[in-house]
């Protein structure tokens, strides 16, 4: 494979999209959760501020990992949930989680 299929291999593609500090554990959580408030979901993850912990959201949000869920109310709450086509990574991500508790 040369550099160029490498850019374009599927497998680069997806890790790009999945890299960062906090997405792993976000993803985590909400395959766990279903649906989950952003403060609680803040709350979950040790020391991260909310400014990067939204960013990352964002990001995800962009690439279509994750979907947002405004609740219009008071006071109004936002939810975060895995995008349909995310679902299929949850035993992909269960493989990977096995294979690095055993390295």
């Amino acid at each position: 494979m040369n550099y160029k299929e490498f850019e374009s291999c599927g497998l680069k593609r997806s890790l790009d999209l999945l890299s960062g500090k906090w997405k792993p554990l976000i993803l985590y959580h909400l395959f766990q959760e279903k649906e989950i408030r952003f403060i609680e979901l803040w709350r979950k993850m040790p020391r991260v501020s909310k400014k990067v912990l939204l960013e990352q959201l964002q990001q995800m949000q962009e690439h279509h990992i994750i979907e947002r869920i405004e609740i219009k109310g008071f006071p109004p709450q936002v939810h975060y949930r895995l995008h349909d086509d995310t679902e299929p990574l949850g035993p992909a991500l269960q493989i990977l989680e096995g294979w690095g508790k055993n390295r």
